[in-house]
């Protein structure tokens, strides 16, 4: 076995890119059939359909709340902000929504999400799609956090925020032979510094949906959107706490990955979706980092070193990391608010007005 493996491994990747290479323009050509046929004669009419939308009170779910309502959809928004909901559900009708429904509740608690879906189902009797947008991400390296109380927080909005709803979700979208679209992003398999807990949340919850995806055929429909570094609360600087407190955090990028805006991407999930499409991507030219991962993983390697800086000259950032640092201005002349770790906000009471000792560093979505 040892020596058949050692065989394959000299021959099978050479190969493989040789019948890549032959088959490409073949499978172009199929592709290109496949997405006009989709275009033209099998987008699916969302007017009256039923849409559960998850984290929708600001940034790519706000956003995607809009272009469902332009298709004349039933929406149901979801986030823990319900006084951001009432205004998006104003304007989602007057965009075409046909009936708006705003529910408070926590994706990352199942008892709130069992009670949104049966909301849902009281009032409107089924489900068509599911869209799970919450997420929240860091900008800070790994090894400068001191406060590990930020990573359990991580992984339970990013990922048992999807995996709560669609688990209760999926018995409804089987019987309407429904769709989960999934909010994901590039992170997930290409590497970006101050990202590392953000990455690794997104890989699980790719894989997740990917072997969801063969587990339930067709009875429900996948898509899987991933984005590039694009314009909303996430890159704004804004992390939401409860009872719309909001936790500012300094822009400290080193680099700045270019993508679409949120509006772009929105309407190209929607549109993803209703055609049916298993992934929607933006920007799509990131999909040949994936051919260098596979195949020469060292050349992405060397690529990323030459681009970001090395960690001798990296600049230590201090936000996020729980360390006392002093007390700064942003550049419009907004104080940065401090505070702990923000899982002791969001499942704790509100904020007082009194700031506390330390200054974090978030993006959320």
């Amino acid at each position: 076995m040892d020596l058949l493996n050692s065989v394959l491994n000299l021959v099978v990747p050479p190969a493989s890119l040789v019948m890549l290479a032959v088959a490409w323009p073949t499978l172009s050509f199929i592709r290109a059939c496949e997405w006009a046929y989709q275009s033209f004669y099998s987008e699916e009419s969302m007017e009256n359909k039923v849409v559960i939308i998850t984290g929708a009170s600001s940034g790519i779910g706000e956003q995607i709340s809009y272009e469902y309502a332009k298709r004349g959809a039933n929406l149901v928004l979801v986030a823990r902000r319900e006084f951001r909901l009432h205004g998006i559900s104003d304007k989602a009708r007057r965009l075409g929504a046909n009936r708006v429904t705003v529910i408070a509740a926590d994706v990352v608690k199942e008892e709130d999400c069992r009670r949104f879906i049966d909301e849902t189902i009281n009032t409107f009797g089924r489900v068509d799609h599911l869209v799970n947008t919450a997420s929240l991400g860091h900008t800070f390296y790994f090894d400068e956090a001191t406060d590990t109380n930020i990573f359990p927080h991580m992984m339970d909005i990013n990922f048992w925020g999807n995996v709560y709803p669609t688990y209760v979700a999926l018995p409804h979208l089987k019987q309407t032979n429904g769709r989960i679209v999934v909010n994901a992003s590039v992170e997930s398999w290409l590497p970006l510094p101050r990202m590392s807990l953000y990455a690794a949340a997104k890989a699980a919850v790719i894989n997740f949906y990917e072997t969801l995806r063969f587990e339930v055929g067709d009875e429900v429909g996948i898509t899987i959107a991933t984005h590039g570094w694009i314009g909303s609360e996430m890159t704004g600087g804004k992390f939401k706490l409860d009872e719309g407190a909001e936790m500012q955090w300094k822009e400290e990028r080193d680099v700045h990955v270019s993508g679409g805006h949120v509006e772009e991407y929105a309407k190209l999930l929607v549109s993803g979706a209703c055609k049916g499409n298993a992934y929607v991507k933006l920007p799509g030219w990131y999909d040949i980092f994936l051919v260098y991962r596979v195949f020469a993983p060292d050349v992405l390697g060397w690529t990323f070193r030459l681009l970001l800086a090395s960690p001798s000259k990296r600049k230590i950032s201090l936000v996020g990391t729980g360390r006392m640092i002093p007390e700064t201005s942003s550049p419009t002349g907004r104080q940065y608010l401090e505070g702990p770790s923000p899982r002791k906000f969001i499942t704790g009471p509100p904020l007082t007005s009194s700031p506390p000792s330390f200054q974090q560093q978030y993006k959320s979505e």
